[in-house]
């Protein structure tokens, strides 16, 4: 991490909450593989050797700074539930003051379990499990008609929307970002998973011929979006194809280079979805919708895309990458104009906060791997989606 942090010195009494609570920030910012202890201990006014008495190592940290979010998604999982007869817009306003005021409560966890421990992982999901089985009880309770299964479903895309403002970096006052994500909620608390139509991927030119490198960027793929890019060396990427680590050089300069190719073959995806569906119609609505499916279809096939978006903070600061994340803007601003076309009078930053939730619920359920197996899940998906966005 480079970027400097005014240091806040914190009283002994609460340093291990507070030392947790700035390293809960500083990974949402900067992504857990580039924060160092000393960053944090820098960030909280005291040196590394006292974060130490309290931590045994970063990953520890990190363990603290996703139960501290879990405690939070928890206190307010029973503030908005005490209130007698409890409606869905109890729960809105809570999730979407919890959402503004305390993103990581409910984005820490998904975004880095590749770093927990297997049972680190099995003991957060239970807990993550049981609040939004919770919220899906109270969903159920205002809307009797729906089906169990389908109001945990409707639950789990709340929580991706409540979470969603820690993807992008939108400039909304918390005053708008509140109402925000208020609207994106109840949007997503009437849905019925239930009703979603049948889904079919939209027809995409054919690939080519496959080659090695193609089956070393699958492989690749595939692992980064199981363990997380530092996780995997070159020598488990040669034994996925079945050759040596070394062999893999002859296809590649580096593991960056595999990355920054995965990346730019996870664009080259969501372009050709982006000509698909212009080549249909021209009118915002349905190439809105249109570009919900080649997405869904994209993100279900290949890990490409989990792959691409968890990079930006991995990919360093030169041109051969920052042309990915361009390319990334690109494609995000085109579905804001599009959605600002079928509800004028948004505006863009609202947009994008509609946007980027839309993303989240798919992107999460995704890389989670919550579901997937099912055949209904692209329909799914697609279905939120489109609620949230209003399309």
């Amino acid at each position: 991490m480079t970027e400097q942090t005014t240091p806040r010195r914190i009283r002994p009494a609460d340093r291990k909450s507070q030392l947790a609570a700035l390293a809960s920030a500083l990974f949402a910012a900067h992504g857990y593989a580039h924060v160092s202890v000393a960053d944090i201990a820098r960030a909280a006014g005291v040196t590394a050797p006292s974060v130490y008495r309290h931590f045994a190592d970063k990953q520890a940290l990190l363990v603290a700074a996703v139960l501290t979010g879990g405690d939070r998604l928890q206190a307010c999982t029973d503030r908005v539930l005490s209130r007698p007869e409890c409606a869905l817009d109890d729960l809105a306003d809570e999730l979407a003051e919890l959402g503004v005021d305390y993103p990581q409560a409910v984005s820490m966890w998904r975004a880095n379990s590749a770093f927990l421990t297997e049972d680190q992982n099995t003991e957060i999901l239970l807990r993550t499990r049981e609040i939004v089985e919770r919220w899906g009880a109270v969903i159920r309770a205002n809307r009797p008609q729906l089906g169990d299964r389908a109001a945990v479903r409707v639950a789990w895309a709340v929580l991706s929307v409540a979470g969603s403002l820690t993807v992008h970096h939108t400039r909304l006052s918390n005053t708008r970002a509140k109402a925000a994500l208020h609207e994106l909620i109840s949007r997503t608390l009437v849905l019925d998973t239930d009703t979603a139509p049948p889904f079919t991927a939209p027809t995409l030119p054919p690939s080519g011929e496959r080659t090695r490198r193609d089956e070393i960027l699958d492989a690749a793929s595939e692992l980064f979006a199981d363990r997380g890019y530092t996780a995997v060396g070159i020598d488990d990427i040669g034994a996925a194809v079945g050759i040596s680590g070394p062999s893999v050089y002859n296809h590649f300069p580096s593991k960056l280079s595999i990355l920054v190719s995965i990346t730019r073959r996870s664009a080259t995806t969501l372009e050709a979805g982006v000509i698909a569906a212009y080549a249909r119609t021209s009118r915002p609505g349905p190439l809105l919708r249109g570009l919900v499916d080649s997405y869904v279809a994209a993100i279900t096939t290949s890990p490409d895309l989990v792959v691409g978006f968890r990079s930006a903070r991995i990919l360093p600061a030169q041109t051969d990458t920052s042309e990915h994340l361009d390319s990334q803007r690109r494609y995000v601003r085109r579905w804001i104009d599009l959605l600002r076309d079928v509800h004028p009078g948004l505006p863009s930053e609202e947009a994008a906060v509609a946007v980027h939730s839309a993303l989240s619920i798919v992107n999460d359920a995704v890389g989670m791997r919550r579901g997937t197996a099912r055949d209904e899940f692209t329909a799914e998906m697609a279905y939120l989606m489109k609620g949230v966005l209003g399309v």
